[in-house]
């Protein structure tokens, strides 16, 4: 279960087995550090408002600002996963996090906070993509990707549940103060990560890489619309209840319920890999997310309300890591699978910020649409890739 490390000459056993689950656990945690404020998004953007009276202009700017500076790191490290010692580098840049999220506590200005933030999505985004390199290096990497959405959507649920009731009680800090304990974590397991070596790949294999730019660029943009699709109505999602009559405690548990039920998607790619291909369950399911973003228009009814959040999370969750692992497919030694955090964030951010532009006080219906309309433009793109790998 265990590999060897030394320290000043001596052979210590202190790493778990490279392709074992609980190395899969330990990088999904490391992956996720950098931005587990996704997993709680709509808790973050209603603390702000809450907490800060921010307005839901501002609240979304700061969750954009996050998220582009995410995606700018992620692709920052592109350039850096084959050249640099991703467990020096992680150790700082999660110490890093720690301090940006400890000085967040203090701050109340919209623009100051939009700035700090953009600085945090920085480091985290750069994290994020360090992780998303290594993790292409374990065998199975949709599996890997598999756990990575399983930690990030159980953690988020429980964020979910309790955060927005917390905030009126303990102000914004208690969003950081969830930040930083998750951060902590982390680096608690850090010395048990193994090291994951880029294996050598030959000839023939590297020309079929640069054979594979077009279904890369396919893929890499069904991330991005995916992502961007999912993200603009979540962090939205309570504000969106709340205009059609649903309380505070009605949704805090839904969402959470919801967050923890998709974790049967995660899981299912854990259990079942690429045994049936990848087109099917990839076109299935965003499909199926595409649907239930419109049985939102109907989120008047608390059963619709929750209904399509439990089925949302769980495609979100089971189309995301086919996602990745085809990138990952392309590219052992990490860059590729990096780009898709790049694309990842960038949908990320980018759904927020249109979601901000267009909601005004009210406008969740125009949201719904454009999502419903992303997610098939998202099935389009990945059709093509997730086919020519069924074909290999």
């Amino acid at each position: 279960m265990t590999d060897t490390t030394t320290i000043n000459g001596i052979s210590v056993a202190n790493k778990v087995a490279p392709n074992g689950i609980i190395a899969r656990v330990m990088l999904a945690f490391l992956t996720t550090a950098g931005i587990f404020y996704i997993n709680i998004m709509p808790a973050v953007v209603n603390g702000l408002k809450e907490g800060l009276a921010f307005t839901n202009q501002q609240a979304g700017f700061v969750s954009s600002a996050n998220l582009y500076g995410a995606a700018i790191g992620a692709l920052t490290a592109v350039f850096l996963i084959k050249r640099i010692n991703w467990r020096s580098w992680s150790y700082v840049l999660l110490l890093t996090l720690i301090a940006i999220d400890s000085v967040c506590i203090l701050v109340e200005s919209p623009t100051l906070m939009i700035t700090i933030r953009f600085l945090h999505g920085l480091v985290g985004g750069l994290l994020v993509g360090i992780g998303f390199g290594i993790i292409s290096r374990t065998e199975e990497a949709d599996k890997t990707f598999g756990y990575l959405l399983f930690i990030q959507w159980g953690l988020g649920g429980l964020g979910l549940m309790y955060l927005p009731e917390l905030v009126p009680v303990y102000g914004t800090a208690i969003l950081f103060i969830s930040l930083i304990s998750f951060t902590l974590v982390t680096l608690v397991m850090m010395p048990f990560i193994p090291h994951y070596k880029i294996e050598e790949r030959n000839k023939d294999h590297d020309t079929e890489i640069k054979l594979d730019k077009k279904p890369l660029f396919l893929t890499l943009l069904g991330i991005f619309l995916f992502q961007a699709a999912n993200m603009g109505l979540f962090a939205y999602m309570i504000g969106l209840g709340k205009s059609e009559g649903l309380t505070i405690d009605f949704m805090s548990p839904s969402l959470a319920l919801a967050s923890w039920i998709a974790l049967l998607g995660a899981l299912l790619v854990i259990i079942i890999g690429t045994k049936f291909g990848r087109t099917i369950p990839l076109v299935s399911a965003i499909l199926i997310a595409g649907l239930c973003s419109w049985l939102l228009h109907f989120s008047e009814s608390e059963q619709v309300y929750l209904i399509a959040n439990i089925v949302i999370g769980v495609t979100w969750a089971f189309a995301l890591p086919y996602m990745f692992g085809i990138c990952s497919e392309l590219d052992k030694a990490g860059q590729l699978a990096a780009m898709g955090g790049f694309a990842s964030k960038m949908g990320l951010a980018t759904g927020p910020m249109i979601a901000a532009m267009v909601l005004g006080d009210d406008n969740y219906d125009l949201i719904i649409n454009i999502a419903v309309i992303t997610l098939i433009l998202c099935t389009v793109a990945v059709l093509k890739p997730a086919r020519l790998l069924d074909r290999k």
